[in-house]
């Protein structure tokens, strides 16, 4: 087991705050967003990683509220891009105009920049709009840059994409590809809050709504935090465990169990891995330790393998969800024996 000895004393001092940070955003969060705590929590080891995540709900859950309001609670610069069939990559990445000087008369290109340029980006209702589009956001997700006409602008930290997706509407869709999809961290569930929470969100949004937010931390706090997960260490088993998980979802891997190799089609990639282990770096941090342990490897599974592994026509024409799969994947793959 890692010790906290492994970390500096200002690194412990910065995680200190993190955790504190986490607390007082959701606090922020709670104001305007009534349930979904596992949701936020999910967004803000978003945050945290640096990743991107997917956020799929049916309409009228406060998928784009809810980034809306933590753009708002963290004064960073938000754009919504709403995703629709005719719209295309100049209109999120920018494109270059004829700006005429109007003392000299003199005309010029000059680039205007798109909606990419901020800090949140809401890409709503993603997969409304066809893959050309859809791959625009590619470069600016992975490098954190466009690149237009030949010419890259990079792009302003911190930089995260956040996309929402409604599960019920799939006439007039274009699924994402499996190479956008390993881009995102998270594939995060938004259903319906139970009974007592929906009616508090019925009384409270049929009210006047006018929250003021505290800005917990800033823009420069969320890039050292960034920097101090990749920082934490993770034990030799436990990045062996993460690798387990993510190898034995593979059909064509020899440990494969029986239900893998009928049901899925293509397993998770290297990336998911890597999302793993990041994710439950910022998940012990956000807890208050400074090792990762089996059960933050655990608790990332779900969001991290729920869009990487791909279940194949048989495992839909016998109603074998994703979700199932991780589940007997964490009950089979062995958790090494190591006392975390």
């Amino acid at each position: 087991m890692a010790s906290n000895v492994e970390l500096q004393q200002d690194d412990i001092a910065l995680a200190d705050k993190m955790n504190e940070g986490r607390k007082a955003i959701l606090a922020e969060l709670h104001k305007r967003i009534i349930g979904q705590h596992h949701v936020m929590e999910l967004v803000l080891q978003t945050l945290f990683v640096g990743g991107n995540s997917l956020i799929i709900g049916v309409p009228g859950l406060a998928k784009t509220l809810l980034i809306q309001t933590l753009a708002q609670v963290l004064e960073l610069k938000f754009k919504r891009i709403q995703f629709t069939p005719d719209l295309m990559p100049s209109d999120i990445t920018g494109t270059d105009i004829i700006n005429e000087d109007p003392a000299t008369g003199r005309r010029q290109m000059v680039f205007a920049p798109g909606p990419i340029f901020s800090n949140i980006v809401l890409a709503d209702e993603i997969n409304r709009t066809p893959p050309k589009t859809q791959a625009a956001l590619l470069e600016a997700m992975q490098e954190h840059r466009v690149t237009i006409q030949g010419r890259t602008y990079q792009l302003e930290e911190p930089f995260y994409v956040f996309a929402t997706q409604n599960p019920i509407e799939l006439e007039g869709t274009y699924p994402l590809p499996e190479a956008q999809l390993d881009r995102f961290m998270f594939h995060i569930l938004m259903e319906h809050p139970p009974e007592e929470e929906e009616l508090a969100v019925v009384r409270e949004t049929t009210g006047i709504i006018d929250p003021h937010f505290n800005r917990p931390v800033s823009a420069a706090d969320l890039v050292a935090f960034q920097r101090l997960v990749r920082r934490v260490p993770v034990a030799d088993p436990v990045l062996r465990y993460a690798l387990s998980l993510v190898r034995t979802s593979r059909p064509k891997a020899p440990n494969a169990p029986e239900s893998v190799k009928k049901w899925v089609a293509f397993g998770a990639s290297v990336r998911a891995a890597q999302f793993l282990v990041l994710g439950a770096k910022a998940r012990a941090l956000t807890s208050g330790r400074y090792h990762v342990s089996f059960d933050d490897i655990r608790a990332m599974a779900h969001p991290v393998l729920r869009h990487r592994v791909l279940v194949n026509f048989r495992a839909e024409s016998e109603g074998v969800s994703t979700d199932s799969i991780i589940d007997e994947l964490l009950e089979r793959v062995p958790v090494p024996a190591s006392g975390m």
